[in-house]
């Protein structure tokens, strides 16, 4: 009688309940598991297996769309997690169709286990219920309110994001009420974000929150909340591109952020094609100011790098090489300033007028080597290679100290 198939043979309807459950309580495991997961299992035969003292029996028995109702309602209340974990995807899964006729007594009884589950003691039995749930049209709107007020953001962030059943007031609650950051930025990426709603994810100055806002295109946002953003943006990097991109920005506010967001960004505005002629005007200026004061501030960076070479006798030829080859003229011009010991203005004429003897010459008087001084007339004065002078005898400056420092003496 243990095996399945004995059982099997036996659960044909002309057996009564009584030897049914004796015939249960003498089958293995085995047995039972395959009863309990079997779609044409009486009923009867799956409540009593709801209550198997196996835990994999009691999994079978959640997981079977056969299971009664009223075995459900016995394992919603399972002591196994796994058990109840199972429960809630199965419900949740078959709400959808459930029928519209189904007797008010099961659909009471169903919703009451939804209940009870988005209850469980367990955040990952709520979590589980609120995923398959998150975009059900099917459940009662209390329950998907309860979910997302749920202190667990694993939990509460995928009814806030995708529920269609909450309305704005459900989301203004949930924010009131001080959500997590989680929560914040799942409401902040709802496919549709009211103007009411931006308002209230604005208003509490959340750095992620408010970013995904800016970058969600589906959200509504008032120009008044734009305002009250862009009044707080400048020391948060991350607002200042999805700032930018709003459509709805104010004069008020382009000009604002044009204070402080980066030039690549100051050019994206300049660039909208929504503005008046003076606020265009006023972009185009501050973007070229913008550029002017961001060379200056890279050239006073490698002039300081070179002074601190200098300071370290380490600034010698092979730092002088590599500055060359790869373009750093103005770590170069100082670097041969310091070396040479003549005037910034008189090193960057010899560079600018390209005259390969003035400019052996500057390498000569900076104490450099015969090579750096070919791969200063190359790469930094841009002389023709036809024009250049080349070394003798390999690495021998071709001209005498004499000669260079004549040429040297009329560049002064």
């Amino acid at each position: 009688m243990g095996s399945a198939g004995g059982i099997e043979g036996g659960v044909d309807g002309s057996m009564d309940y009584v030897a049914q459950k004796d015939l249960l309580a003498a089958s293995d495991l085995a047995a039972r598991l395959q009863l309990a997961g079997a779609p044409d299992t009486r009923p009867e035969i799956l409540y009593y297996l709801a209550g198997d003292e196996s835990e994999d029996v009691r999994r079978a028995v959640a997981t079977n769309p056969a299971t009664p109702v009223q075995a459900d309602q016995t394992l919603s209340e399972d002591a196994d997690a796994d058990v109840r974990a199972d429960l809630a995807l199965k419900i949740a899964r078959l709400l959808p169709d459930m029928a519209h006729d189904e007797q008010e007594k099961v659909r009471e009884l169903t919703f009451d286990m939804l209940k009870r589950l988005a209850s469980d003691q367990l955040p990952r039995v709520r979590a589980l219920l609120a995923e398959e749930l998150k975009s059900s049209r099917q459940v009662p709107v209390s329950i998907v309110r309860q979910l997302a007020l749920d202190a667990a953001v694993i939990v509460s962030t995928p009814v806030l994001e995708y529920s269609p059943l909450l309305s704005d007031l459900d989301l203004m609650e949930v924010i009131a009420a001080g959500c997590a950051q989680e929560a914040l930025c799942a409401i902040a990426r709802r496919d549709q974000v009211s103007e009411d709603v931006s308002d209230a994810v604005v208003a509490t100055l959340d750095v992620p929150a408010v970013a995904t806002l800016l970058a969600n295109k589906k959200a509504s946002v008032r120009e008044a909340t734009l305002d009250k953003i862009t009044e707080n943006a400048a020391e948060v990097q991350c607002w200042h591109e999805p700032l930018v991109m709003r459509p709805e920005l104010s004069i008020r506010a382009v000009r604002r952020v044009a204070g402080f967001v980066a030039s690549s960004l100051l050019e994206v505005l300049a660039e909208r094609n929504d503005l008046d002629r003076d606020t265009t005007r006023f972009l185009t200026k501050r973007l070229k100011a913008r550029i002017d004061e961001t060379e200056g501030e890279l050239q006073l960076e490698e002039q300081e790098k070179a002074r601190v070479l200098d300071q370290s006798m380490l600034l010698d030829d092979d730092a002088m090489e590599q500055a060359i080859q790869t373009g750093r003229a103005d770590f170069v011009l100082e670097a041969l300033t310091l070396r040479s010991e003549l005037a910034p203005e008189v090193v960057r004429k010899i560079i600018n007028d390209a005259s390969p003897k003035a400019v052996t010459a500057l390498a000569w008087k900076a104490n450099l080597s015969m090579r750096t001084a070919i791969q200063l007339q190359s790469r930094t004065a841009r002389i023709p290679p036809k024009k250049m002078l080349n070394a003798r005898l390999g690495t021998d400056y071709p001209l005498t100290a004499e000669e260079m420092a004549r040429i040297l003496a009329k560049e002064l």
